[in-house]
């Protein structure tokens, strides 16, 4: 298995993973998605209406786009993320946010440690695919958002077009995946009481990282491998070489959901 997140997370601040991902994405805030903040500049406005707002993150990762989230909106967020490694690197990164932003540990796909109508919004970029429950997270979503409380999700792998098993095993090969054909998670929303908005198509978004990203790392090969390993270097360039392959070429897609809870 190749290993993107606990390495990432434990050294996130080391200063050849601070060059990659700047040259990944330019403006650096601590992602390890298929997201730059040109996505969080459109999305920011129908997500969040009012500073008063609290926003819930699932799956926050390091916490970069959850602070930067607050800092472009002023709205609270509170993430969660199953790898402590990464909840530890954010809560030391929202120190300074005066309290507006925290992190805890919690499993998505069990159920969420908040009260029912706790939130006015709800975000998850690019990690529905590492839920296998899927209506399940969408009803626990349902649950702790507000009546008509919105939620903007994005699923990187929905299958679009004949990919083959070696592919699939290549693009699953950090951790647990779960690829759905089009249309499956639109119906997985209407049955669990969400309104679909708007749904767009984010794939060259994602070609366009994955492709970076791998270049970006190529370009640091050997202070990566001192760090990773040769194997586990060569794992996670393959890793995005075929994301950039398949997302570009659309058999796998990346759609981006805007919804509402129906209460």
């Amino acid at each position: 298995m190749v290993d993107l997140y606990d390495g990432a997370y434990g050294q996130f601040d080391s200063e050849v993973l601070v060059r990659v991902r700047r040259a990944t994405y330019g403006d650096d805030i601590g992602q390890s998605s298929w997201t730059g903040v040109e996505e969080y500049a459109r999305w920011a406005p129908w997500l969040v209406r009012s500073a008063d707002d609290h926003v819930l993150e699932i799956a926050s990762g390091s916490g970069g786009p959850a602070i930067h989230l607050a800092r472009i909106t002023g709205a609270r967020v509170t993430g969660i993320d199953v790898n402590p490694s990464g909840v530890e690197t954010a809560n030391a990164h929202a120190r300074d946010t005066g309290g507006r932003v925290r992190f805890e540990r919690a499993d998505a796909t069990a159920r969420l440690p908040f009260d029912d109508a706790t939130f006015d919004a709800l975000i998850s970029i690019d990690a529905m695919n590492h839920l296998a429950n899927r209506a399940d997270v969408l009803a626990e979503w349902r649950r702790v958002l507000k009546p008509g409380g919105r939620a903007l999700w994005t699923d990187p792998v929905v299958i679009t077009g004949p990919v083959t098993k070696d592919e699939l095993m290549a693009r699953a090969s950090i951790g647990a995946f779960v690829f759905v054909p089009d249309g499956v998670n639109e119906r997985l929303l209407s049955q669990s009481g969400f309104e679909l908005e708007a749904r767009e198509d984010g794939s060259q978004a994602a070609a366009t990282v994955a492709a970076r990203w791998r270049d970006a790392r190529a370009a640091e090969r050997e202070a990566l491998e001192r760090m990773e390993g040769r194997e586990g270097y060569l794992g996670l360039q393959a890793f995005l070489d075929v994301v950039a392959r398949l997302t570009g070429e659309r058999r796998l897609s990346r759609f981006i959901y805007r919804c509402r809870s129906n209460h």
